[in-house]
This record gives C-alpha cells, structure tokens and sequence, in this order.
C-alpha cells in the first residue's frame, strides 16, 4: 500500500517539472482523485496522512487555471476527509505550504460564492476549504 500511495505522490509532484504538458496534469488529476477515493474510507485516514502525499496534496490544491480545477477540488476533498482525524490534524496543519494553500482556495471558495457561482460547477463538490482551515488552525 505504501508504495501505490508513493506512485500517487509521485503522478501528482510530476506536474511541477512539467510545462504544459496534458498528459502529466490528467495523471496529477487522475492520482489525486484516486487519493480522494482513499480517503473516503476513515480507516485509510491515519495511512494516507504521510509526507508524500500531503506534498502532492498541497501541490494538487494550489494548481492555478482552468485545468486544474478537478485536481485542485479532489486534494481539498481529500485533505478535509484526512482532517476528520483528529490525531493528523496537528501534522496537516504544520505542513509547509498547507495553510497558505487552503487560505488560497478559501478565498476562491469565497469570490465564486460573492459572483454567483454555484459550489464547484464543474465537480459539484461544495466549498470544504474554509471548514478545513478552521480545524487546522484550531489543531495548531
């Protein structure tokens, strides 16, 4: 198990030596909902809270554009399904990058709700990002 969620870090880190390239941004997407899957199931939740794979969660939340979107959804999905436990909490919240990532997608959360646009129009997940910064703050 730990090398699959290795491999998955790795599909989703690859995108930072990549311009570009489609490919390399559909495997992060892929990998990323694949983590998301994962973590659906609270008995994964203490597995799948490692190094590698809130770097590429961090990674996945913070891709900018349009083509990112699904990727950026699935992380914040998979990070907030990760924080139930309260025991990564501590862990998430120290993280480098971390909050200053969910700080970001927070505040996009935030300028759709204030434009009109319905939670996540393309995945149809609601806005997870503010709650999730709550209890990170709240666990440091």
């Amino acid at each position: 198990l730990f090398r699959s969620l290795d491999t998955l870090a790795q599909l989703c880190l690859r995108t930072k030596d990549i311009d570009n390239e489609k490919s390399a941004y559909k495997d992060c997407e892929n990998a990323t909902k694949s983590i998301a899957h994962l973590a659906n199931d609270p008995l994964n939740h203490k597995l799948i809270c490692n190094k590698s794979i809130l770097a590429a969660l961090v990674h996945g939340a913070s891709l900018a554009g349009q083509t990112g979107v699904v990727t950026r959804d699935a992380a914040i999905l998979a990070m907030e399904r990760m924080a139930m436990e309260h025991a990564n909490r501590p862990m998430m919240a120290r993280f480098p990058g971390m909050l200053v990532t969910i700080a970001q997608a927070t505040e996009r959360e935030m300028n759709e709700e204030l434009n009109g646009i319905p939670a996540s129009s393309v995945t149809g997940q609601p806005r997870l990002a503010k709650p999730l910064l709550m209890s990170l703050l709240v666990a440091m």
